[in-house]
């Protein structure tokens, strides 16, 4: 029996490990997406910004953020402060017999959840992208993956209040992405929109990104990681049921993606009267996201429908948001906040143990604390460091002003 409990122990922990690094490989993704979809000018700072944030979320939830999130009273609305993970002892409680220990290791549950940390905050990169000071967006890092996120995460997945109401986010549409969007709207509304984005009669002016391969290339990479971040949600696949659940799961995730493509590229059709990449890409994004909060209990096909809603409301969301003058040059708080709220509500379409009241409660719930935390924290960094560039750095590009350095040099000049 401790044989087959170890042999069951090592293969989860080696499950959830590997997802993990799946989930890593988004920031890759995130990476790619957003260096496609700014000009030139400004890549070399995205992509600062994005190996910067992964590295600050892993440090902040190593020191502060696991132990708020995952170490205080269930119920509660006030997490316990401290620091570090603790010690690593569960395969001694496993061989010991204890029946309520971890069927992983606690390492490896700390590893895949600091890499939905730095998912979180990957998203506020974009929104924020070619006007925002380097260190004041890093700054505000800390302070997100820190103690933020945790707070709300310490709420759900970490037994809080919500948790207790019936809260369900298999994965995370309202718990990640949606808190991330949330951060991401605070911060474009003190901020602004960038110089040239909308004239003063009301027009909105295109401002493409400078590279679609990579763009698209980053929505693939970002596809391949969500069958970590969903499928390693299931914490496990030693025995049969769970294994069937993490087929379903990766079966789900797919189809909620291409229904998602398929539904944005045709409303762009019928609505531009143009085949918009720019839309086919977040049609995917937002296929994911809304599936993530529920990817086990539909079917298939509910799966495809529910990320065809989402690709719907995605392209809808980026117009309405233009409208309404919130500049967001990759679409992350249409892809991950307006999508994500649908893909919490659409969780008690397919699970039966779901309640609207606890989702709309729930969403409610993470979006006032991220969106008036992360309001407080932008405007003392802008109080304190400034958050924006200058106009003439804005017009050159953050690449030169921020990183001293372009990421496309047309050519160079040595000097004799």
């Amino acid at each position: 029996m401790t044989e087959l409990a170890e042999l069951t122990y090592a293969l989860d922990t080696f499950y959830f490990l590997i997802c993990g690094v799946l989930v890593m490989w988004m920031a890759a993704g995130f990476s790619m997406l957003e260096a496609g979809m700014v000009r030139s000018k400004n890549t070399a700072e995205i992509l600062t910004k994005n190996i910067a944030l992964f590295a600050i979320a892993c440090t902040m939830y190593l020191l502060v953020g696991y132990y708020i999130m995952y170490s205080s009273a269930g119920g509660g609305f006030l997490p316990n402060l401290g620091f570090l993970i603790g010690s690593e002892n569960t395969l001694d409680a496993i061989t010991s017999g204890d029946v309520d220990a971890p069927y992983y290791s606690m390492r490896s549950d700390f590893f895949f959840q600091v890499v939905f940390v730095a998912t979180a905050m990957s998203i506020v990169s974009g929104a924020v992208a070619e006007r925002m000071k380097l260190w004041a967006f890093l700054a505000f890092a800390v302070v997100m993956t820190g103690v933020i996120y945790p707070v709300s995460g310490y709420w759900t997945w970490g037994g809080g209040w919500l948790d207790a109401m019936g809260y369900s986010d298999y994965a995370g549409s309202g718990i990640v992405h949606m808190a991330g969007a949330a951060a991401a709207l605070a911060g474009v509304l003190v901020l602004g929109p960038r110089k040239g984005k909308y004239g003063k009669d009301g027009a909105i002016y295109a401002i493409p990104g400078a590279n679609m391969p990579l763009a698209t290339l980053g929505t693939f990479i970002l596809w391949m990681g969500w069958f970590g971040f969903n499928g390693g949600s299931e914490l496990k696949m030693s025995d049969g049921i769970s294994a069937n659940n993490v087929a379903q799961v990766f079966v789900n995730t797919n189809a909620a993606a291409a229904g998602g493509v398929i539904t944005a590229l045709i409303l762009a059709k019928l609505w531009f009267r143009k085949a918009d990449l720019t839309m086919a890409l977040n049609g995917a994004l937002a296929g994911l996201v809304a599936i993530t909060a529920e990817p086990l209990a539909p079917s298939a096909l509910g799966a495809t429908l529910i990320g065809a809603v989402g690709g719907a409301i995605v392209v809808a969301a980026i117009v309405s948001l233009d409208k309404l003058k919130l500049d967001d040059p990759v679409g992350a708080i249409s892809v991950h906040g307006v999508v994500g709220i649908w893909g919490v509500l659409a969780v008690p379409l397919s699970n039966a143990d779901a309640s609207f009241g606890a989702q709309i409660i729930g969403i409610i719930g993470i979006f006032a604390w991220v969106f008036a935390a992360s309001l407080a924290v932008w405007l003392v960094l802008k109080a304190i460091m400034g958050i924006r560039v200058s106009e003439e750095e804005e017009y050159e590009g953050v690449d030169i002003a921020e990183c001293g350095l372009e990421a496309y040099p047309e050519f160079s000049v040595a000097k004799k």
